[in-house]
């Protein structure tokens, strides 16, 4: 499995092969992954590249960070590690069955 590093500051018209053809000059690019606004639909300035070595995510860091791709200087570091949020319970019930308790003790 590859390492995974973060690219910022991408102008929305650049295209994921764009970005795997920079950064193929440095190593093998694994995957490459633009995000994208849901809502829109449309780019949100970053991406992560997936190098096969962290040899050439390392390298491709310290070339990279600062070079134009587009009509932008792109921003090239350590992606941050990844966290799993819990999923929020449903209802605000108690216990997992989804039933609510009332909240008073009197007549229902």
């Amino acid at each position: 499995m590859g390492i995974e590093i973060y690219v910022g500051h991408i102008a929305g018209t650049v295209t994921e092969d764009e970005v795997r053809k920079l950064f193929s000059v440095v190593g093998s690019v694994e995957s490459v992954h633009l995000v994208i606004d849901p809502a829109s639909g449309e780019a949100r300035g970053c991406g992560y590249v997936r190098m096969s070595s962290e040899e050439e995510a390392r390298e491709a860091i310290d070339l990279l960070n600062g070079a134009k791709l587009g009509d932008r200087l792109i921003v090239v570091k350590n992606a941050p590690p990844k966290t799993f949020k819990k999923a929020a319970s449903s209802g605000g019930g108690e216990g997992r069955s989804g039933v609510t308790k009332p909240l008073h003790k009197g007549r229902v």
